[in-house]
């Protein structure tokens, strides 16, 4: 799903094991997602440290796929790709699964130690992504690092957007542009939805 090159390294450790809550704020409106550092640090400490430098702001959803999931944080609205650091290595098998509302990192689909920047919302249950075999990067799973507390209806207004061709996308890129005008660290809503339960792994 993403498209970094470089050798995979393990992130510092998060700054923190309780959870961290970002706010991404867009032009159809405000999602919540609180990071879970405990199951997904290298995943968490990879995010936070492209979030605290900016690397949010002004990227877009660039592929939407209705029955699947929205995904960003790597092109700009002209779909310029934007710098990135070395890969984090995959922490598919971490308990979390790719279940609605969930966050996860995207990564290449032959490469299991590729993830970036960019990131995908599930926007159904989406158990095939989940790990069920390590050792071949297309099943390795992509790994969860967080979940959407706040703001669910916006990406659902998200998946109904009209797509098309764009850049160097052949499909699923949204007709007028979904930008993630700033994105940031901020409080835990008032009311949290119930936590899912942990998966086991097969």
């Amino acid at each position: 799903m993403a498209t970094p090159v470089t050798t995979a390294v393990n992130a510092p450790p998060a700054a923190t094991t309780a959870s961290v809550y970002v706010a991404l704020d867009t032009n159809l409106g405000q999602v919540v997602i609180e990071l879970d550092p405990v199951r997904a640090p290298l995943t968490v400490a990879n995010f936070l440290a492209y979030l605290d430098a900016g690397h949010y702001n002004g990227t877009v959803f660039h592929r939407v796929v209705p029955h699947l999931l929205v995904q960003g944080g790597g092109f700009t609205p002209d779909l310029q790709p934007k710098p990135e650091r070395a890969p984090v290595v995959n922490e598919a098998g971490n308990g979390l699964s790719n279940l609605r509302g969930s966050v996860a990192a995207a990564r290449r689909p032959d490469t299991a130690d590729s993830a970036g920047a960019q990131f995908f919302i599930n926007v159904v249950d989406n158990p095939q992504f989940d790990r069920s075999d390590a050792s071949d990067p297309f099943t390795a799973g992509y790994a969860v690092f967080g979940r959407v507390v706040a703001g669910m209806d916006v990406i659902d207004r998200m998946r109904e957007v009209e797509t098309g061709p764009a850049g160097p996308f052949p499909s699923r890129v949204p007709r007028t542009p979904i930008v993630i005008e700033r994105a940031g660290r901020t409080e835990a809503p008032a009311v949290l939805p119930p936590a899912p339960m942990p998966r086991v792994d097969r």
